[in-house]
């Protein structure tokens, strides 16, 4: 398809399509000639995917950019590269760690892998954004005054365990590792809105069960 048929297919303007081919985020077309480029459903894919990591995971240009270049790094293998385009997502800051409620949320979160048997993740902790992000989480809980570490949060790392165990069925039913990758990250961006709203609706329902309308 040319570049007018790619922009009426996506309902993405064609001063849009070209910014994204100048910085990288789409492959360029094959070239017909000097002024004319051919496009195709990889192309409108790739766009869409584009679309969806800005507008709904409100990703910058530059981190959509780089996300996408880990995506597309067939150099490594395919754990690498998930975890390297997961890990290039906005992530919180490094927790101060001379924070006595973050030394002890380390320690919690710890003794939480420990219990689950997460080796792996006890493993990479030092370098996980996801890791820092749940200190960070823990430590705040702690600093309000609630004792929540390993043992309240392993029912709830267990049931994500199930999650995760879903995620990566459904992503292995994509053909190639490419595909795999950009499944995993998009699921990354939009399921996890998804999965806090069915929490919040779950919450809603079990509150009028036990409280009614009160």
């Amino acid at each position: 398809m040319r570049l007018a048929e790619l922009s009426e297919r996506s309902g993405v303007s064609t001063a849009t399509i070209k910014y994204y081919l100048r910085e990288g985020l789409l492959p360029p077309g094959r070239q017909i000639n000097r002024t004319t480029a051919e496009y195709d459903e990889e192309h409108l894919r790739r766009l869409r995917l584009v679309r969806a990591m800005i507008q709904v995971g409100r990703l910058p240009v530059a981190t959509v950019k780089e996300v996408l270049g880990h995506v597309d790094d067939d150099s490594l293998g395919r754990t690498m590269r998930l975890g390297a385009a997961l890990w290039s997502l906005p992530q919180v800051a490094e927790p101060d760690a001379d924070d006595e409620y973050v030394r002890a949320a380390h320690e919690e979160v710890g003794a939480l892998l420990d219990r689950l048997g997460w080796h792996n993740a006890r493993q990479l902790a030092p370098l996980s954004p996801a890791y820092r992000s749940l200190v960070v989480a823990v430590a705040a809980f702690r600093r309000l005054g609630y004792a929540w570490g390993a043992e309240q949060l392993a029912p709830y790392a267990e049931l994500m365990h199930r999650t995760a165990v879903l995620d990566l069925d459904n992503m292995e039913t994509h053909p190639s590792d490419a595909e795999q990758v950009e499944f995993a990250v998009l699921g990354a961006i939009l399921n996890e809105p998804t999965l806090r709203a069915l929490h919040r609706l779950a919450q809603e329902e079990e509150s009028v069960r036990r409280y009614g309308f009160e």
